[in-house]
């Protein structure tokens, strides 16, 4: 079996203990992609926003449970940014509606 991840996602906060930590949207991506992260805990602002933000990765984990059928983990938002955390915690509820709905196969 895989190691099983905790990825926090921050550019100035200190990891929680037995998190793994990373900078940059494509790094998250990069572990979710394993499919051994098990729970995500997002920042948006992350220092610079043309290298993305904490929103790019709900956008990834969006699409990937809606168009690939993927398993989202549990997905937390710790940003200060209250207007952002806003907009990011309607994709995790969405999110969460998308991974409850039942597939449609069509033959």
């Amino acid at each position: 079996m895989s190691e099983a991840y905790k990825v926090y996602l921050d550019d100035e906060r200190p990891t929680p203990p037995g998190w793994t930590r990373v900078y940059w949207p494509d790094e998250a991506i990069a572990l979710l992609e394993t499919g051994d992260v098990v729970e995500i805990s997002l920042d948006h602002d992350l220092g610079d926003d043309e290298r993305g933000t904490g929103y790019d990765v709900v956008l990834w984990i969006e699409e990937a449970v809606a168009m690939r059928g993927f398993n989202p983990p549990l997905i937390r938002v710790h940003s200060a940014n209250s207007s952002a955390r806003n907009k990011m915690e309607l994709g995790v509820e969405n999110i969460q509606a998308l991974a409850k709905r039942p597939r449609v196969s069509v033959d």
